[in-house]
């Protein structure tokens, strides 16, 4: 029997890995989105439902999921989720979960010590959380992925970090998620940090998008004539893509925010990249088409089962 929680596809000469945490109702839906009206949601029940929005509820249904790319020779995780055990007070659905992440992956195929890079779309809690595991000691962290270079936005490490060089935007949660899935890396001397665009090989290439957090960025594949862009927190919801205009309640710069969508949105249209976000249910991915002063959906992407 497959694995419901992983699935895959070939794009040029990367295979892509996609590996859920979790999937279900994630709160409100026009809390999440503030800027989208009741009427864009009905005006789109019959593709938003059932597995972008709940009418009944008025939930919006996401995924916290993660993604391996094997590329030229190298295993690529990017973004690690939420992590077990955590402490996570102002965060309900985050606060020690126990999913058992590593064994989704084992199930894909990676053990711990195959990833040669993980990617960080940003440092939010859902994005960074398996960058480490309990470590001997207790209340200790270590890196979860040993061999790996971590990829971490240089704006959001001054944000998130103890300086807070950006000010402003940081809440209670950040700190402790610092502390216990960023700081480690950084004692270790695995991370990298890098801004405005990074190439980690022939076919995929890091680039800033800021605005949902000021280090906030997207990862490019190119490969032979596929094209994906992993958007991470750029969008949240499909009505995003129907509007860019409506940001998430999470963005630290909702006007950057809107910028950065429509750019690497209207790039994605224009060279029929695939747009992978990071909490999208359902088929995850899609292809879009401008359409007024938005997008429209082209078509959803097709997986295979593992």
């Amino acid at each position: 029997m497959s694995d419901e929680s992983v699935r895959s596809m070939v794009l040029g000469d990367v295979e892509v890995i996609r590996v859920v945490e979790w999937r279900g109702p994630f709160g409100p839906a026009r809390g999440l989105v503030p800027g989208a009206g009741a009427g864009l949601w009905e005006d789109n029940r019959e593709w938003l439902v059932p597995d972008h929005w709940d009418p009944d509820d008025g939930s919006a249904l996401m995924a916290l999921q993660s993604w391996v790319l094997r590329s030229g020779g190298l295993t690529v995780l990017v973004d690690t989720g939420v992590g077990d055990g955590r402490e996570r007070p102002d965060a309900p659905l985050f606060h020690r979960r126990r999913d058992g992440f590593l064994g989704s992956l084992a199930r894909a195929g990676v053990r711990p010590e195959d990833v040669d890079v993980v990617v960080n779309t940003h440092l939010h809690a859902d994005h960074v959380g398996w960058n480490t595991r309990p470590g001997d000691a207790p209340g200790t962290w270590v890196p979860a992925f040993p061999n790996a270079r971590y990829l971490l936005p240089a704006a959001d490490d001054a944000h998130f970090g103890p300086d807070n060089a950006y000010g402003g935007g940081r809440r209670t949660q950040d700190r402790l998620v610092y502390e216990d899935s960023v700081a480690p890396v950084r004692r270790e001397g695995l991370a990298v940090l890098w801004d405005g665009e990074h190439r980690i090989d022939g076919n995929l290439t890091l680039e800033s998008a800021p605005g949902h957090t000021p280090g906030s960025s997207v990862l490019r594949l190119e490969s032979g004539g596929d094209r994906a862009v992993f958007v991470g927190d750029l969008v949240h919801s499909p009505v995003q893509l129907l509007d860019p205009s409506h940001g998430s309640c999470f963005c630290v710069d909702p006007a950057g925010a809107e910028a950065s969508r429509r750019r690497i949105l209207g790039r994605a249209a224009d060279r029929r990249e695939l747009v992978v976000p990071a909490h999208f249910g359902g088929a995850g991915a899609a292809e879009v088409r401008e359409e007024g002063g938005g997008f429209a959906l082209k078509g959803w992407a097709e997986w295979t089962a593992r």
